[in-house]
């Protein structure tokens, strides 16, 4: 367990994490797969400047004002390569995920909704009550009970 210094006099400040951001080839289309999946809206689509590549830019999507969930923000990554899931030696490891819930309880008509929008089922799926899927970036993502 990871228990930092001591801060002496210092207090915490009042923090607030509002966003989780991707590194991702092609942020547009990320942004267009993660709004349509969720139900959000593209809040930001700021185009790369024209001596940039087109894939460039940065994109997020947010839910609608007073509904729960939180921003996601897509970032051009030049050097992406996808994860691997479950993670193998030497292997680009996924280092975050995010879980969806299911609030309905009908996990087959969200794995069928989330391949519909472009999402691929894993291979390896470790529990009944949730289902491990891949972005079209190949992020892994969770929909879950």
């Amino acid at each position: 367990m990871w228990h930092g210094r001591d801060m002496g006099d210092v207090q915490r400040p009042q923090l607030v994490a509002t966003s989780v951001s991707i590194g991702t080839p092609r942020p547009h289309d990320a942004a267009r797969f993660w709004a349509r999946l969720l139900g959000y809206r593209v809040t930001a689509d700021d185009r790369p400047d024209p001596a940039d590549p087109s894939d460039r830019g940065w994109a997020q999507v947010a839910p609608e004002a007073g509904r729960p969930g939180f921003v996601l923000n897509l970032e051009h990554e030049r050097a992406y390569r996808p994860p691997v899931w479950p993670a193998r030696p030497g292997e680009q490891v996924a280092t975050q995920h995010i879980d969806v819930h299911v609030p309905d309880g009908d996990l087959d008509a969200a794995v069928a909704w989330a391949l519909d929008c472009g999402a691929r089922l894993a291979d390896d799926q470790p529990q009944t009550d949730v289902r491990v899927l891949f972005s079209p970036d190949g992020h892994p993502f969770c929909l879950f009970l």
